[in-house]
């Protein structure tokens, strides 16, 4: 039995703890420990911002369709453009710090205009359009900034991190977020989210990696984003597969709060606890995907995934009956859909941080979010309009089972086959 030697300094003891990555890579650990804090800040305006809308301005499900929808169209409207931009720009971090500061002002006007009784769902729509926006300079430039932070040979253990720290947040944040909702209001919850994107922005500040050089912007600039995924079967494959489980999805996630609180009476603090319970599932499928794709192939893990994770929400529609057997349902389906989206993230990551080149990522990265980003303001949009139309419990069904149907596209392609990661395309 070995006992620790008291005289070792505490910070040498917390850093033997670190994993090895976050250790040995300092820049990677600062840029690790902002984003951590602002995935929790995320994860408290996931549920505080539609509540917001349902408590504190009795939306309707139009409404929460139309909120969800403002949020993602900048998505569809400007990844393309944004990506060719920033790979003609450069200076990734600059513009990721600028969409952070950006983002927490935005976010802060809410609780500001509800103190002094001036909010509407006009400016829920307005700040949920222009932080949308925000959001989508700031994860074309992701990839980029993230591969001058990682070797190529850890990137499936740095993707592992960042969305275990992610799953962590699926934890804490909707807990934290229901909490603040019950016993302060829901606009004073979103003040946490402003804070993290402070700290995001702080940690930034903090790292200066190497980026690669920009390109020119030369004829066929905007297109060659397009041009390099329909030529790649894996990264085409990627896109059908994502984008139809993302298009069901928010068909679900438009109506899933309205429908929790208001169809089985589940209370917003309860239902943040129950979420951040069954998150744990995200927290265990960030520590196993490693290993699943090197015992079943990264490909197949990949696959293993985009089935789990879209099917685990059938549970949503099947509940009903006695209390716990509601609430048991709701655990279950977060508890599975974490485990699942953490096996589709990370190994999609890693296959597409793998393929891409360094002077086409932007382009690629938006191209791929014009589609992957760009059907959820249609599928929150249609998830509104079904909802009143034919019902959330319908809509509901319909959503999940088209989820579902999205691992269809991988099984054909070579991602079914793929045991290591890819050699990069060029």
């Amino acid at each position: 039995m070995t006992t620790l030697d008291v005289g070792t300094p505490r910070s040498s003891l917390l850093s033997r703890l670190l994993p090895t990555l976050l250790r040995e890579n300092q820049p990677f650990r600062r840029f690790f420990a902002g984003q951590s804090v602002s995935l929790v800040g995320d994860q408290v305006s996931g549920i505080a911002l539609p509540l917001v809308g349902v408590l504190v301005l009795h939306a309707d499900a139009a409404e929460m369709g139309y909120l969800t929808t403002a949020g993602l169209l900048p998505n569809l409207l400007l990844s393309l453009h944004a990506g060719a931009w920033v790979d003609k720009r450069g200076r990734r971090r600059h513009t990721m710090l600028a969409a952070d500061v950006g983002r927490a002002i935005l976010l802060a006007s809410i609780p500001i205009a509800y103190a002094f009784g001036a909010l509407t769902m006009a400016q829920l729509y307005v700040v949920s359009g222009l932080v949308g926006a925000l959001s989508v300079f700031f994860y074309v430039s992701y990839s980029t900034l993230f591969t001058s932070l990682v070797p190529r040979e850890r990137y499936v253990e740095a993707n592992s991190l960042l969305n275990g720290s992610r799953a962590l947040s699926f934890v804490g944040g909707p807990s934290l977020g229901g909490m603040i909702v019950q016993v302060l209001s829901a606009p004073a919850a979103l003040v946490v989210d402003a804070f993290s994107f402070v700290a995001s922005a702080f940690a930034l500040s903090r790292i200066s990696p190497a980026e690669p050089p920009t390109e020119a912007a030369e004829r066929g600039h905007l297109k060659a984003g397009w041009q390099f995924i329909g030529r790649t079967p894996m990264i085409w494959a990627s896109l059908l597969a994502t984008s139809t489980i993302n298009f069901f999805n928010f068909v679900f996630f438009a109506l899933f709060i309205l429908y929790a609180t208001r169809s089985l009476h589940v209370q917003p603090g309860l239902l943040g606890i129950v979420l951040g319970a069954g998150a744990v599932g995200g927290v265990i499928g960030s520590i196993i995907t490693g290993r699943v794709g090197r015992r079943i192939g990264i490909g197949p893990a990949y696959a293993l995934g985009c089935l789990v994770f879209p099917a685990s929400f059938l549970l949503v529609p099947l509940a009903g009956g006695p209390r716990w057997v509601v609430l048991g349902c709701l655990f279950l389906a977060e508890f599975g859909g974490g485990v699942g989206v953490m096996l589709l993230d990370i190994s999609s990551g890693s296959i597409s941080q793998a393929l891409v080149p360094d002077r086409l990522r932007a382009r690629v990265s938006g191209a791929y979010m014009v589609v992957n980003y760009g059907v959820r303001p249609i599928g929150a949009f249609l998830g509104g309009v079904l909802g009143s139309e034919i019902g959330l419990r319908p809509t509901l069904w319909i959503a999940t089972i088209g989820g579902v149907l999205g691992v269809l596209w991988l099984l054909p392609s070579p991602i079914a086959r793929l045991h290591d990661l890819p050699e990069p395309v060029e």
